[in-house]
């Protein structure tokens, strides 16, 4: 029996549309990194790009479970030497709330440079309920919280 492998022009791939008001962030983010690797498809090839195009709403209104809101911090550094900084991710929340869900994603993505296109190009988070990708007729994706 052959491995099936899906060719560029079997790949159907569809938008998803998340409503993440409520929603934990690491379990929103390993939803969303399912869909745009398109795992639960049955078609499913590593190599090639048949995920589906996600586009996730109300990103502030998203949850930090647990103590993450006063302890979790985001690591940047300059290059330079005592250059590190270190951003909590509550005041990140606040200034920027779709960059949380990005850097949720991405860490649940393999690090390669397919799915960094997937993640720049596939991915679109917004912080609010409307969303300019009305055209494409995204399918709402029932999500269950957990309280």
């Amino acid at each position: 029996m052959k491995t099936y492998s899906a060719k560029p022009t079997e790949i159907e791939k569809k938008w998803v549309l998340i409503d993440a008001e409520g929603l934990v962030v690491g379990r929103l983010a390993s939803l969303v990194a399912l869909r745009l690797r398109g795992k639960h498809k049955p078609t499913f090839t590593p190599h090639m790009d048949g995920g589906d195009f996600v586009v996730v709403v109300n990103a502030a209104k998203v949850r930090l479970s647990g103590r993450k809101a006063e302890q979790k911090k985001y690591f940047s550094h300059s290059g330079y030497m005592g250059h590190e900084s270190f951003t909590p991710v509550s005041s990140l929340l606040e200034r920027a709330p779709g960059e949380v869900i990005e850097k949720a994603v991405f860490g649940m993505l393999p690090k390669n440079s397919l799915s960094r296109q997937r993640l720049r190009l596939k991915l679109k988070v917004y912080a609010a309920a409307d969303h300019p990708h009305v055209a494409q007729q995204p399918k709402p994706f029932a999500v269950k919280v957990s309280a």
